[in-house]
C-alpha cells in the first residue's frame, strides 16, 4: 500500500491522506465534523474513468467517476502519484 499527503476540496479544505492498493484509491482523514462518506472515501480502481490535472498554487487531482461523480484533491507530489497510480491501475 502507497499513500500520498493530500487535501480533498470539498466545502473547504480538508487534510488526510490517499492510500493506493491493488483494488482501490481511498481518502482517508480523522476529521468528525466531515460527512462520513468523505471520512473514508473508497474509490475502486475500475470505476475511475480519468485523473485531469490543474495548477492553482498547488497541484489539484480531478478524480473523475464513471458515474459521473468527480472529486478534487491537492496532491503535493504529483509525479510520485502519477507513477504508482499507472503502476496500480494497470
Amino acid at each position: 500500500m502507497k499513500y500520498f499527503v493530500c487535501s480533498l476540496c470539498h466545502n473547504g479544505i480538508l487534510g488526510g491522506a490517499l492510500y493506493f492498493d491493488s483494488q482501490s484509491l481511498s481518502y482517508k482523514t480523522n476529521k468528525l465534523t466531515v460527512d462520513k462518506k468523505y471520512r473514508n472515501l473508497v474509490m475502486p480502481l475500475q470505476e475511475i474513468k480519468e485523473i485531469s490535472w490543474k495548477w492553482m498554487i498547488f497541484p489539484i487531482a480531478t478524480v473523475g467517476m464513471k458515474n459521473g461523480e468527480l472529486y478534487k484533491f491537492i496532491i503535493f507530489n504529483k509525479p510520485r502519484f502519477e507513477k504508482w497510480f499507472q503502476e496500480y491501475s494497470h
